[in-house]
């Protein structure tokens, strides 16, 4: 008599690798899990090298540049956010390097005129730049109202002028006559001859660019 084929294995093959199957979904999907945490965490983060502001899309064309910049205080009434909160005649004495601008725009009477003025841009002359000038001929101008607020409002345009306008431009100063602009990067003068030492400074009503050199009216 023959005895039966048993099933028992083929039975115990599929039973294991039910077991096997079902020890592994976890892990499977704990994986998948990870790997979606993952690729979110990519997607929010920006790459190497890339700035908060710059993932936005936005740029940093509006912030102050220039070698000059270093030397302004990180905080106080004259560093960039203070000066951001005053008006500009206001702002600029606040900062050491403009003391002999601010002296001049007394003598002129032109601190209230430009404290009131809305949407301008001044071209601040450091102190270095009044001492280029030689002693006997600063005096005498500081001594002629009218010759001193010629040459300070020459210094001033009527409208607010960002680092690309100041590519190549030409603009009318509020003294009538006109002044150019020219530069890229970080690198810009002004009537050929005065460098942006430190552009771009927000204060409450103007944008200031400071200059290496005092700007004279060209009529």
């Amino acid at each position: 008599m023959s005895t039966p084929r048993t099933q028992s294995t083929p039975r115990v093959r599929r039973t294991a690798l039910a077991l096997a199957a079902a020890a592994l979904l976890p892990l499977s999907l704990a994986a998948c899990s990870d790997g979606d945490k993952d690729s979110k965490a990519a997607e929010a983060t920006p790459a190497a090298g890339t700035s908060a502001s710059q993932s936005k899309g936005m740029t940093d064309t509006d912030e102050p540049f220039g070698p000059a910049c270093a030397a302004v205080p990180e905080d106080g009434a004259g560093s960039f956010d203070g000066m951001a909160d005053d008006p500009v005649a206001t702002a600029a004495s606040n900062n050491p390097e403009l003391s002999t601008l601010v002296a001049a725009v007394k003598k002129a009477g032109l601190v209230d005129t430009l404290n009131n003025a809305e949407n301008i841009t001044v071209f601040a002359p450091t102190n270095d730049a009044f001492a280029k000038i030689p002693k006997a001929d600063l005096d005498k101008v500081l001594a002629d109202k009218a010759a001193l607020t010629k040459i300070l409002t020459y210094h001033v345009v009527g409208e607010k002028l960002t680092r690309e306008d100041l590519e190549n431009g030409t603009f009318t100063t509020l003294e009538k006559s006109e002044l150019t602009t020219a530069g890229s990067g970080e690198t810009y003068t002004v009537n050929d001859s005065a460098k942006v030492v430190c552009g771009n400074v927000k204060t409450a009503n103007a944008t200031v660019h400071i200059v290496d050199t005092v700007l004279m009216p060209k009529s």
